[in-house]
């Protein structure tokens, strides 16, 4: 119930806000789950509303809130942060050209980095609760809650683009980044079913203290392939969250929906992260998933994933089940 009253008012915010455009439309999503990873249990409120401001120049805004019993799980993070308070996600406004036959889309405010595999709805609700190890914000590597505040440019055709956002740190997870600037480079390529990425990011640390030195550096090559109702997609990085660090990764999905399945869509991920500092603190981790994602009516599913993981802390143990279940309902645009 409190999820929704905050849905709510959410939307009477953003409405009142998005008032004079000429076009918006509205989305909510309600999710509550449990895990055996020391019996967790969360509940969270995403609201989204989108349109058009006149012809040529798009909006995008989005806020959450959500809570966890404990928030030092990882589980039902794979897109959004717990911490029990209302907070804008993204909110932006975007305008596209089309100079000479090429596309050009030019974006400022709040959003996510384009690097890799980055978008919300390429982690969240697609069947997998969590982030992957590379993009879990206490692995040393990247997170799914880095945001960015500044301005995008792409530029490119539809077999060919080119990205790169310039900004200050946003972040929204329990883990965010010192203040400076951060660059985000981007190539991006298609062709039949595939599509390839090469992303590199220069940015502030999300570690303070004495020893931490220099700035975060990653490089990373995404894949992804699709044909007849079967997603497999991947990230590899590599790089430092600071000097004398380096930490390399990478996961493999596959997303499995063909018409005999009716509503359920299989998801399967394997998993490899390798941070290595001074031998004490190094942290190894690796991690198996299984899944489903099922359609029970309209606008209502449940997701279930079995995990096999290794290299945890020791308050998880190496089997853990998670079941989460979410209500979404869109108000068609006016």
């Amino acid at each position: 119930m409190r999820g929704m009253r905050i849905a709510v008012c959410l939307a009477c915010v953003l409405r009142a806000h998005l008032a004079p455009a000429q076009s918006i439309t509205t989305e909510a999503a309600i999710t509550s789950g449990v895990t055996t990873d020391n019996e967790a249990s969360v509940v969270g409120t995403q609201l989204r509303a989108f349109g058009e401001v006149g012809p040529e120049i798009r909006y995008y805004a989005e806020a959450a809130w959500a809570a966890s019993s404990d928030p030092a799980s990882g589980a039902f993070g794979a897109a959004y942060p717990y911490g029990n308070r209302v907070q804008m996600i993204e909110l932006y406004a975007e305008r596209v050209f089309e100079p000479l036959g090429k596309l050009v889309a030019v974006r400022g405010g709040r959003f996510r980095p384009p690097f890799g595999i980055y978008n919300a709805s390429d982690h969240a609700y697609v069947g997998f609760l969590r982030a992957p190890l590379v993009r879990y914000d206490s692995n040393f590597a990247l997170s799914n809650t880095f945001l960015e505040q500044g301005a995008a440019v792409a530029v490119g055709a539809p077999w060919l683009t080119l990205a790169t956002s310039v900004g200050r740190p946003g972040d929204v997870g329990a883990v965010a980044r010192q203040p400076g600037l951060d660059t985000v480079v981007r190539a991006q390529g298609s062709g039949g079913n595939f599509i390839v990425g090469v992303s590199h990011i220069r940015t502030p640390p999300s570690l303070t203290g004495s020893f931490v030195h220099g700035r975060t550096r990653f490089t990373g090559l995404d894949l992804r392939w699709m044909r007849d109702g079967i997603h497999l997609r991947g990230e590899w990085i590599t790089g430092q969250p600071f000097d004398r660090t380096t930490t390399t990764g990478w996961y493999a999905d596959a997303i499995v929906h063909r018409v005999a399945m009716g509503p359920v869509t299989a998801v399967a991920r394997i998993e490899r992260l390798d941070y290595d500092t001074n031998p004490p603190f190094d942290l190894h981790k690796r991690r198996q998933t299984l899944g489903a994602r099922i359609r029970v009516r309209e606008g209502l599913s449940a997701q279930v994933n079995v995990l096999h993981q290794t290299g945890q802390s020791d308050l998880y143990g190496p089997v853990a089940l998670d079941i989460g279940v979410t209500y979404s309902v869109r108000m068609p645009p006016h």
